[in-house]
């Protein structure tokens, strides 16, 4: 499947950060389109050309959109999740640096939407580069009439305001992001209520992902029939895949939703080591882990979730034969176990625990009775945590078990015997 620049279509020309170039390339003709256009329309558009959050759910936008009530009296608000902290993924932050401009254009459009005046963009704090590149992005917006009083003769007031975040992962989950804006410890609310009616400051709040408003400018000017065309009917559009691990041309793949790994390893000259694959990730670290057997799995939300695992992050973290899958796990255990915001039981203790037995199997001392431990430990996890984090930290431990449980035994036999651990292809 080739290469299909949308959202990376301006990627290596000119600064195209700079809004006198973005201006040259489309720049801001999907807005003004859109103020040709009544709110509920474009909703209804969105909605149409069904794109769905590229921040991992895969929620449809023009349904999130839509159930924010109008004629209630309330400000609205739109929010920008650019906390992309989630392993692997790397596919906002390049958008928010090299084209910054088709982000803010999404978010107007966005605001026109939902009838909301004010956006607040929240970036991973870590990221101090994409929020220097973004607010002189906002700045040159105000500068140029795109934000402020009367857009474009529109008679309606939008604002914009970029806000760091303190490098927190839990604060990628949508209300622990809200309460950080607000000023409060980060942690995940209680839903319902949920944003669309109960979300910043207690008001109708829209939050969305870079890469999904990114989207949004492009598919006003070309249409939904446009947007539907590329990639399957389920999850239209194209994705911004990045590979990471062992292969030889690691970065940013802009294709179709529902390209295979198969076809992205084409695109990136195939494995680094010249080692067979095996194992990755489908949408970061959060998700269960893929073997070589899946391959030709189509990588769109529908099919990978039919195929055991999540598109997520569109993520792809690759290993080959020589990797240890242990390791791998504990890596990725060890870091949602600091990430835990500690605020509900099974999350704060269940990844306390898991993190302690897998360097207690991988260090060599391990028993055989750790492997059901682990996997009761998930089952207490999955589903009983408070917010998504805790779901997704046990995806690599119980997937990993499931098509790796031999390492895992070699490991344990290793320490019974006293012998030195065998790890990768060997175990």
């Amino acid at each position: 499947m080739p290469l299909t620049p949308v959202l990376t279509k301006r990627f290596g020309t000119n600064a195209p950060w700079q809004i006198e170039n973005y201006l040259k390339l489309d720049g801001y003709a999907g807005l003004k389109k859109a103020f040709a256009m009544q709110p509920d329309e474009i909703i209804a558009l969105i909605k149409e050309s069904n794109l769905r959050g590229r921040g991992g759910a895969g929620f449809p936008t023009g349904m999130k959109w839509q159930f924010i009530p109008q004629n209630d009296g309330k400000p609205h608000y739109v929010v920008i999740n650019a906390d992309e902290g989630e392993p692997g993924t790397c596919r906002d932050l390049p958008l928010m640096m090299n084209d910054p401009h088709s982000m803010i254009e999404g978010i107007i459009i966005a605001c026109y939407a939902v009838r909301a005046n004010h956006a607040f963009v929240y970036i991973r704090g870590e990221a101090v580069h994409a929020i220097r590149r973004v607010t002189q992005a906002v700045n040159e917006a105000y500068a140029k009439g795109y934000l402020g009083d009367n857009v474009l003769g529109s008679g309606v007031r939008f604002d914009i305001t970029v806000h760091g975040g303190a490098g927190a992962y839990i604060c990628g989950e949508e209300t622990a992001l809200l309460d950080s804006l607000e000023g409060k410890r980060g942690q995940p609310r209680l839903k319902p209520p949920f944003p669309a009616t109960n979300g910043l400051y207690d008001a109708p709040t829209v939050v969305n992902n870079v890469g999904t408003l990114c989207s949004v400018p492009y598919i006003v000017l070309g249409g939904a029939a446009w947007h539907k065309d590329m990639g399957p009917e389920g999850s239209p559009g194209t994705s911004i895949y990045s590979l990471s691990g062992r292969v030889k041309n690691p970065g940013q793949y802009e294709a179709p939703m529902g390209t295979t790994l198969r076809e992205l390893l084409e695109l990136a000259g195939g494995m680094s080591r010249g080692k067979e694959l095996k194992f990755w990730t489908p949408g970061g670290s959060s998700t269960p882990l893929f073997t070589a057997e899946h391959l030709d799995v189509p990588l769109d939300f529908d099919s990978v979730a039919k195929a055991g695992s999540m598109n997520g992050t569109s993520a792809v973290m690759i290993f080959d034969e020589e990797d240890s899958v242990v390791q791998a796990v504990l890596k990725w255990t060890q870091f949602y176990e600091h990430e835990s915001c500690g605020k509900c039981t099974p999350c704060r203790e269940g990844n306390y625990w898991t993190a302690q037995i897998l360097e207690r199997i991988w260090h060599g001392e391990g028993t055989p009775a750790d492997l059901d431990t682990l996997l009761d430990l998930c089952d207490n996890i999955l589903g009983r945590s408070f917010c998504a984090l805790g779901d997704g930290a046990t995806s690599p431990i119980s997937s990993s078990i499931k098509y790796f449980r031999g390492e895992y035994e070699a490991l344990i036999a290793a320490a019974a015997h006293n012998e030195p651990a065998l790890t990768g292809a060997s175990a």
